[in-house]
């Protein structure tokens, strides 16, 4: 009777969970949004602790499943007719690059640290942020790229040029903090990078929040 209980309330859960995604239209879920992914384990959660508790039957999961997606329609319908709920309800996207500065600020905000931003940004095949004229972060946490001209397609093999050494950029400085094993990696030391900045009339490596090296190339600053 206890298998038998677990599974008539299995197929019962995994039908109505279906159902209710069915109705409520879910995206992929790389696409979900920060309270889609909560509805999801809270639905998950709903159907999984019933099927282990003897008190619980059918109709409570039943209950539970209709009233938590009643409440996640109501708020799809909400969003769709009142345009100024959204940001509430689903976030708004947030823009970290602008023009090839970052926005240390909107980072701030979004708790989104250098490493996570240069994670995202190889992601799309940016390796360096002075490739970037723009990036934006999404509601789903992705990040959307637009690259400065003079690194979109075409490329060189669209004009038969030769290939070129590609290099690595470094990040030195974070946050206004030297990144040492970086600066050992491309044999440097600290009073070579105190000269860097000083030429961009920085005295002082608190005031940089993002410096990256790349050979043959300036430093790339990025005060606050």
């Amino acid at each position: 009777m206890h298998f038998g209980s677990i599974f008539v309330e299995t197929l019962f859960g995994f039908f109505m969970l279906f159902i209710v995604a069915k109705i409520l239209g879910k995206t992929q879920i790389k696409q979900l949004t920060a309270f889609d992914f909560i509805s999801a384990l809270i639905l998950g959660e709903l159907v999984g602790n019933a099927l282990y508790d003897n008190e619980v039957g059918v109709s409570d999961i039943a209950f539970a499943v209709l009233l938590w997606g009643g409440l996640l329609y109501l708020t799809e319908q909400i969003t769709q007719k009142f345009k100024g709920t959204r940001a509430l309800l689903e976030g708004k996207p947030s823009i970290v690059i602008h023009k090839g500065k970052l926005q240390w600020k909107e980072m701030k905000k979004a708790k989104l640290d250098i490493n996570q931003l240069l994670h995202l940004l190889r992601s799309k095949d940016a390796f360096s942020i002075r490739e970037v004229d723009y990036a934006i972060l999404e509601t789903d946490g992705t990040v959307s790229v637009m690259k400065k001209t003079n690194y979109q397609m075409p490329n060189r093999h669209d004009f038969n040029l030769a290939p070129e050494n590609v290099t690595l950029p470094f990040m030195l400085i974070n946050d206004g903090e030297i990144i040492w094993d970086s600066l050992y990696e491309i044999g440097k030391d600290e009073e070579w990078l105190k000269e860097e900045l000083q030429k961009q009339e920085i005295n002082n490596f608190q005031e940089v929040f993002y410096a990256e090296y790349e050979k043959d190339k300036n430093l790339f600053v990025q005060g606050y």
